[in-house]
């Protein structure tokens, strides 16, 4: 079996990282899994949407950029995505939303009568400094589901998809230490 995770912090120190960390641990631990970790910084990924990757809506088979084309290669030889992130201003950083943009483009991850991403696993794990009360109070929970899990995994095809809010991530070392420890029920079964 063959795992994508992906990590979106600038950090290596950072506690993004550290649940990133123990996704690969609990990724491995589970033997005969390749996992192919993408550091979307330390590869120095550009978020920006450029013409050469533009969606073509009249040419699904249009020729995207060699780095973009790597990028869908990766996914596409995944049998599980976990994409790690930190949830600022309630979404993901803008590096995340480019590679989705970029990447997860026409013609490869959706338009076509049988999507190339049906059957594939997605985890999406956000982290927050706000409480799952703030969140629940202002319906930001389900704002960040219904985008990552309805608006593009599903969307691309994609029916085994999950978001989980890793919330209060700045209430101290036994809350933390709490969120790392159930990290592994997160991604849930590797096989």
């Amino acid at each position: 079996m063959k795992a994508l995770l992906v990590v979106a912090h600038p950090r290596p120190d950072s506690l993004t990282w550290q649940v990133a960390a123990r996704v690969r641990d609990h990724l491995l631990a589970a033997g005969d899994v390749e996992v192919d970790v993408l550091d979307l910084h330390v590869e120095g990924f550009d978020p920006r949407m450029t013409p050469e990757d533009e969606p073509d809506w009249a040419d699904r088979d249009k020729p995207y950029s060699a780095d973009v084309r790597a990028h869908m290669a990766r996914i596409s030889a995944a049998d599980l995505q976990v994409v790690v992130f930190p949830v600022w201003w309630y979404g993901p950083p803008a590096i995340l939303k480019g590679w989705i943009d970029r990447v997860w483009n026409h013609g490869f991850a959706y338009g076509r009568s049988q999507p190339r991403l049906a059957g594939k696993r997605v985890r999406w794990i956000g982290l927050a400094g706000e409480s799952r009360e703030t969140f629940a109070e202002h319906g930001l929970d389900d704002v960040l589901d219904r985008l990552l899990r309805v608006g593009v995994s599903n969307h691309c095809g994609v029916t085994d998809a999950s978001v989980t809010v890793l919330h209060s991530t700045l209430a101290g070392e036994d809350h933390v230490r709490g969120l790392l420890d159930g990290v592994t029920d997160v991604v849930g079964p590797v096989r």
